[in-house]
């Protein structure tokens, strides 16, 4: 028999990146009375990761659970950023519905169009909340237009159009119905969620179907399965049976050994839960995303939604530079790579395989960042390794050669805007559309090959001067654009091993920007700067200046050295070529030569 559970309701945040899910979370769990009067509470609280705190943005889908008077609130917390799309994917899957956050001077942008559709596809209510309000260029009359244009886009529903707009400071902690008045809490937007988001449904009698959206991992506990109840009753020390959708024959008996609820940031045990509860589950083994934990006698899969395909692929391998061992605790082909297949466990999007030698794996991501985050994450936990130049994924349909293409969304002064179409123009970009602003502000829609982004960020901030906003998602196969001009830099290389000396990197300088400072150490092969005249020089930064004893004036005065650039991860893989690698370690990260010997690059080279 079907019952509505009206004492529940299980809510998802989306929205671009940056649009303030995360500090809407921290402001509902402030005013459910979750913590403690005299409790210290970070900012961002859901973001738990320290990359996470690092970088403001979220990166993993994250639950909690408030109360409003009898009603409890259970919330996804969902990343805004493209590269991290899978994790919002599937934990749409636990929510009865949606609260769309838009920021209100920036509008709609591209994440917003690409996780508004996933929650019309799996026909979920949605609220939409016009946050930062209070933004002194706050302009919510045109964003509730822009709003509803992107639902008539989408082919959304009469039921859809009909949504309740609310208007937040979630910085500030206030909600009201009407964007002129200043709410004075959050009241608005919880009575919002109780009237507009339907209670989970489902047959509270019939066989147990839990279906897993999200794994966790707890060194002490192992693998942790969150998902909802869809139907019936899970107790702990229950025998169930696990299946999945793509694999119905492969049936695993299990025993529930403990369950839990979310309350507030923790875990709170619990002896039993029934539909519509999101619940986390120890004590399974082999538990994956997209399983179905099943009656022992009715094992019954539920569908999982697909999770789209990577698009962007990179080689890890063992590092063999001279430096190699000397900074990381793992640096084995087997450790690397049963931390890549561990990762599999928890990242849906992440694919990775084995290649023709044992020291080396093809990881492919959802984009450079989606890549870069394991990279450092892998670096922070004492992994020495090195990856190559991110390249695409390409298709073969009918013969035809098809890559992946990027919608891309460019906020910018007007002043710059030919800057960047001619460069986007010279990487098969293709200009859909283009407003301007009565503020000297221009948006520019482009369609461009996603080979054609790589290395081009950094670009982008040169000739914008640091303040364009690029914004891009992911807009599905097409034909092959042709060829893209390549990096027009090329790379100071060290001649020999050793030191860096004031005296050598003075003389290096002339020739380009250098990436390092005096006493550093460095190796035969090794890329220590970027020369404009696009051409590879061997320089030697370790050469010390002769002594001798005859004095002249000006001879010992002090050399002046223009600070080294430092790259960060990003901005190293966007730099580097095809023959050239990164070598990451725990304390650093070094671009290289592949063929570190400057006489056989040279031959190599003459040989292709």
């Amino acid at each position: 028999m079907k019952t509505i559970r009206n004492d529940i309701r299980n809510i998802a945040i989306i929205a671009h990146v940056d649009h303030g899910k995360t500090t809407l979370v921290d402001s509902l769990l402030k005013q459910s009375g979750i913590f403690r009067a005299n409790q210290e509470v970070e900012d961002r609280v859901m973001d738990s990761n320290d990359i996470e705190r690092e970088r403001g943005i979220t990166i993993l889908a994250k639950n909690t659970a408030l109360y409003y008077g009898d009603v409890k609130i259970n919330v996804i917390d969902t990343p805004g950023h493209a590269d991290f799309g899978g994790e919002v994917e599937r934990v749409l899957k636990m929510a009865s519905g949606v609260i769309l956050v838009v920021d209100a001077f920036e509008g709609p942008m591209p994440q917003t169009k690409f996780v508004l559709k996933k929650a019309f596809e799996l026909d979920l209510p949605v609220i939409v909340c016009i946050n930062k309000i209070d933004r002194p260029e706050a302009r919510p009359n045109e964003v509730i237009d822009e709003v509803l244009d992107l639902f008539i886009d989408l082919g959304a529903s009469e039921k859809h159009l009909d949504c309740p707009f609310i208007f937040t400071s979630a910085k500030k902690g206030t909600a009201s119905l009407d964007f002129n008045e200043v709410g004075e809490s959050m009241d608005p937007l919880f009575k919002a969620i109780i009237e507009n988001i339907p209670g989970p449904e489902g047959d509270t009698e019939g066989p147990l179907q839990v279906l897993i959206s999200t794994i966790d991992y707890n060194d002490y506990v192992g693998r942790i399965g969150i998902g909802k109840v869809e139907r019936g009753k899970i107790s702990t020390n229950q025998e169930a049976v696990i299946v999945n959708m793509a694999n119905k024959e492969k049936q695993d008996k299990v025993k529930i050994s403990r369950l839990y609820e979310f309350e507030g940031l923790n875990r709170k045990e619990i002896q039993s839960a029934t539909v519509g509860s999101i619940i986390a589950i120890t004590g399974v083994e082999n538990i994956n995303i997209g399983d179905t934990i099943c009656d022992i006698n009715k094992p019954e899969p539920l569908p999982f939604v697909k999770i789209s395909e990577p698009t962007i692929s990179m080689t890890f391998s063992v590092n063999d530079s001279p430096f190699a061992g000397k900074e990381g605790k793992f640096l084995t082909s087997r450790q690397i790579r049963a931390r890549l297949f561990k990762e599999l466990q928890t990242d849906v999007s992440l694919r990775v395989e084995e290649t023709d030698t044992t020291d080396a794996f093809k990881v492919s991501g959802r984009g450079e960042l989606h890549l870069s985050v394991l990279i450092e994450n892998m670096r922070r936990e004492g992994y020495e390794f090195q990856v190559s130049k991110p390249e695409v994924i390409f298709k073969e349909e009918n013969g035809k050669k098809l890559e992946p293409m990027e919608k891309v969304t460019i906020d910018l002064p007007s002043e710059y805007i030919g800057a960047v179409i001619e460069k986007l123009g010279q990487r098969k970009g293709e200009l859909i559309s283009m407003t301007e602003s009565n503020g000297g502000y221009a948006r520019l829609e482009f369609s461009i090959p996603a080979r054609g982004l790589i290395g081009y960020r950094q670009e982008f901030m040169t000739d914008t001067k640091g303040n364009g906003i690029l914004n891009s998602v992911f807009d599905g196969y097409a034909p092959y654009k042709g060829e893209i001009p390549r990096r027009t830099s090329g790379s100071l290389i060290s001649y020999e091993t050793g030191e860096t000396t004031s005296y050598g990197l003075h003389a290096a300088q002339e020739r380009g920007i250098l990436f390092v400072g005096p006493g550093v150490g460095v190796y035969t092969g090794m890329v220590i700067g970027s020369n404009p005249k696009g051409l590879d020089i061997d320089v030697n930064v370790c050469r010390k200046k002769q002594q001798t004893n005859i004095r002249a004036a000006g001879s010992d005065e002090a050399l002046r050295l223009s600070p080294p650039k430092v790259m960060s991860l990003e901005e190293a893989l966007e730099f580097i070529e095809e023959d050239e690698l990164i070598e990451i370690t725990p304390l650093n990260f070094r671009i290289r030569k592949k063929i570190l010997d400057s006489s056989k690059r040279y031959k190599s080279k003459k040989n292709n």
